[in-house]
């Protein structure tokens, strides 16, 4: 399995011969290194509704019409444009050709902000936990830090974790570390962080925080084996 970081929430997941995005949001993310009208992935995993993490997935599906798997309500309203959806809830997994998808509690919201100024509620933000090729990511969306963190460290060998650190909107740098101490994943990666004033962070200040783990601080284009 190769995976990718590509700036902000975005990660890209290559394996069972599918291309994986979580998160795309490629358009007006200054920090990403990928050009979305040439992304064409098989599938796209969407954490919640927010547009800076829904992204470039309207493009991309009118492009080459992936699968869309999502929170329900927000793949509902997805369906409702046109394209092909999975709809799943929190607690739920699903087994797909390309492997298993199991939506995980977020704290945090969901809405999507059409360009008339519309707010559309997208039901629950959720984390992913996803599995193929007998490994495990766990990618958190947005999130603050709860204590059934450590319930998913106890069910699941967690290879690689990403985890927001901007604060302001999700977890910052301290709750973020102790975060990693409940999921005890193999490596961390920070992730939601510097894209936008708010939630400018330095992350060797994460870093420093974790003990006893992996940080690997990845920037737009790295990439890891597993």
């Amino acid at each position: 399995m190769k995976i990718s970081y590509h700036g902000h929430s975005v990660v890209k997941l290559e394996t069972e011969g599918k291309t994986i995005l979580i998160d795309p949001f490629i358009t007006g993310n200054e920090l990403t290194d990928l050009d979305a009208s040439v992304q064409n992935p098989d599938v796209i995993l969407l954490t919640h509704g927010h547009n800076d993490h829904v992204g470039d997935t309207f493009d991309i599906a009118k492009r080459c019409n992936p699968l869309i798997v999502a929170p329900n309500e927000l793949a509902v309203y997805l369906g409702w444009q046109g394209f092909s959806t999975h709809g799943m809830n929190i607690g739920g997994s699903h087994t797909f050709d390309f492997g298993t998808v199991k939506y995980t509690q977020a704290f945090h919201s969901s809405s999507y902000t059409t360009n008339q100024n519309e707010i559309i509620y997208t039901g629950m933000p959720a984390g992913i936990l996803f599995t193929a090729e007998g490994k495990t990511i766990y990618h958190a969306g947005d999130t603050s830090l709860f204590g059934d963190m450590a319930i998913i460290g106890r069910q699941n060998s967690i290879d690689v974790a990403f985890l927001p650190i901007g604060d302001n909107f999700t977890m910052g740098p301290e709750d973020a570390a102790a975060a990693v101490e409940l999921l005890n994943p193999k490596v961390v990666v920070p992730i939601h962080y510097d894209t936008f004033p708010p939630i400018r962070q330095d992350p060797q200040t994460f870093k420093d925080l974790v003990v006893n783990h992996e940080v690997n601080i990845m920037t737009a284009g790295d990439s890891l084996e597993l």
